[in-house]
């Protein structure tokens, strides 16, 4: 375009020139040079972040190498690089520092765990004895048991192992003429082998009064077993009697369960519940050390045992003939706590006797059908049979590992039930005094046991989320039931005929179970944790559960 005259009057604008480069922009090499040199500066930080980071263990090749080597040269190099260095180092936090000591402390104990698993160590404790001595080290500590000597000593040696010391003891022993241990070792596995035989059946002497109790007992079983084999050869040989429609009609009618009743029970959770012989009041104990009376079905507190439990009251039991043949002010409630102790109350409360003896806490408690003996588990390992009516401990029970959890009685009265936290079910003679079986199956601590009114059968609850019914005829397990999510706290029959069974779960449920093939029934679902107990009246029409959430339910089939 050609260039316009300027109107008279009017000052041309004169654009001023662009101001010259900044010297250090300034390049004697080609324009398109300086793309080049803006490119290496990532290239010269890659390098340096790979040099830094020793994880990722990539290398570059040669050309590469010549490539970045050239580029840092074209920028000056080690400033930047040193730059890009010093923003990589961080000071490592407190908090960093205990994880990675806790991390070395886990290693370092499973190390020194894998050492001490493959170390040879004696089985025999006199061998213990005198390996431990040998270590110089004490042979023994106060309360100390076999096991646990044992396993001090495979500790003992796992750290001199670990030591390096190990190899040099035994060769200072050797040395000096020690070596000897392993015959004193031989030498004492074969005197235990010939002195004590691997399986003795003993005998302690019994008392008088458990003599006479026995005695008691036998007559008592004797005729209930007598009329209970009367009466199912009756229903067998009557043609109008027909089983299995009975266990249809009653299983059928147990569909129709509900919530009859809800009502806060304590302050703090409630750990069992019992009915009476007649179904008209309710028994329930709690972690406050107190056990409550309750009307049924309205469920209203009629009554309170308190003032006598130090620690919380882990179960309640009725006497069989309570609101029945037996007088209120006599002895109808039995409680088992924390304290070691079991107490026996009339209905209005009054404490009427004590039952003390056991060295550890008391789980649950039983009474016998006869009313004359309360039988009681606790975590000493054993489970005793006291005299109601004296308060005299007539048998201190061992035979189980480990701590005794729950009893029950047959409705004959002639065996006896015990389980514990050895996963192991005991059958117990309770006219010889004999073990007669050792239910194992379990595979975790068994928490609830009942008998069926038929006599032969047993039902017991598992941490194992099981239950299982025992035949006592056959000797073996019957059925598994996988009943719950949970693990079974406590397991129950129905009284009169045995049609059903429930199990009370930490899963928040009770199941009920048909006890002819064991298919789920009903499943009652209200408490919002987990259930500590439950219990069937004797006819069988209401259901009681007692749960952490403080509440009690009572269930029947009769709404619709």
């Amino acid at each position: 375009m050609a260039d316009q005259p300027t109107p008279p009057g009017v000052t041309p604008l004169v654009m001023p020139p662009p101001p010259p480069p900044p010297p250090h922009l300034i390049s004697p090499a080609p324009v398109l040079y300086a793309p080049a040199v803006l490119t290496t500066v990532p290239r010269a930080q890659d390098e340096v972040m790979f040099q830094n980071d020793d994880a990722l263990g990539e290398e570059e090749d040669e050309g590469e190498e010549a490539e970045e080597d050239e580029a840092d040269g074209s920028l000056g190099g080690s400033p930047r690089q040193l730059a890009v260095t010093e923003t990589l180092e961080y000071e490592e936090s407190e908090e960093s520092k205990k994880a990675r000591e806790r991390k070395e402390q886990l290693v370092q104990q499973l190390l020194m765990h894998r050492r001490a698993s493959a170390l040879a160590v004696p089985t025999n404790d006199a061998a213990v004895r005198i390996r431990l001595r040998s270590l110089q080290q004490p042979i023994t500590l106060f309360g100390e048991r076999e096991m646990e000597r044992r396993d001090r000593l495979r500790a003992i040696m796992a750290k001199l192992d670990a030591d390096g010391e190990l190899e040099k003891l035994v060769q200072a022993q050797e040395a000096s003429g020690d070596g000897a241990v392993a015959g004193q070792e031989d030498a004492a596995d074969q005197a235990v082998a010939e002195e004590v035989p691997l399986l003795q059946l003993f005998y302690t002497e019994g008392s008088t009064e458990l003599f006479d109790a026995r005695t008691e007992i036998l007559k008592f079983s004797l005729s209930r077993a007598q009329s209970r084999i009367e009466s199912a050869k009756r229903k067998r040989a009557d043609p109008d009697e027909d089983e299995d429609l009975e266990f249809e009609e009653v299983l059928q009618a147990m569909t129709n369960t509900s919530m009859d009743c809800s009502e806060i029970g304590d302050g703090r959770p409630l750990s069992a519940c019992a009915f009476s012989a007649d179904a008209s009041l309710l028994a329930t104990s709690s972690w406050t050390g107190v056990a409550k009376l309750w009307s049924v079905p309205d469920v209203k507190q009629v009554g309170i045992f308190k003032g006598q439990h130090m620690e919380r009251v882990t179960d309640v039991a009725f006497h069989p003939e309570s609101c029945q043949s037996l007088e209120p002010s006599a002895g109808n409630v039995a409680t088992a706590s924390a304290d070691c102790k079991a107490m026996l109350w009339s209905l209005d409360g009054k404490h009427l006797q004590s039952y003390e003896g056991h060295l550890d806490r008391l789980a649950r408690l039983a009474f016998h059908p006869s009313g004359a003996y309360l039988g009681t588990a606790s975590y000493d390992k054993t489970w005793r049979l006291w005299d109601v009516s004296t308060g005299v401990e007539l048998l201190l029970q061992e035979g189980h590992s480990r701590s005794v959890y729950g009893i029950a009685f047959q409705r004959d009265g002639a065996l006896a039930a015990s389980c514990g936290m050895d996963a192991l079910t005991r059958v117990w003679d309770m006219r010889t005094g004999k073990s007669i079986l050792a239910l194992e199956g379990h595979v975790k601590p068994v928490l609830g046991v009942d008998f069926s009114p038929n006599g032969y059968h047993l039902a017991t609850g598992s941490e194992d989320h099981t239950c299982r019914v025992w035949d006592l005829r056959k000797r073996r397990c019957l059925y598994i039931i996988p009943a719950h999510s949970s693990l079974v706290s406590q397991v129950k029959y129905e009284p009169f005929g045995g049609y059903f069974l429930v199990t009370a779960s930490f899963d928040g449920t009770a199941r009920v179970w048909s006890a002819l093939d064991f298919k789920p029934i009903k499943t009652l679902a209200g408490h919002e944790s987990k259930l500590s107990g439950v219990d069937v009246a004797a006819d069988g029409t209401y259901i009681a559960t007692v749960s952490h959430d403080r509440t009690i339910k009572l269930w029947s089939h009769f709404n619709e």
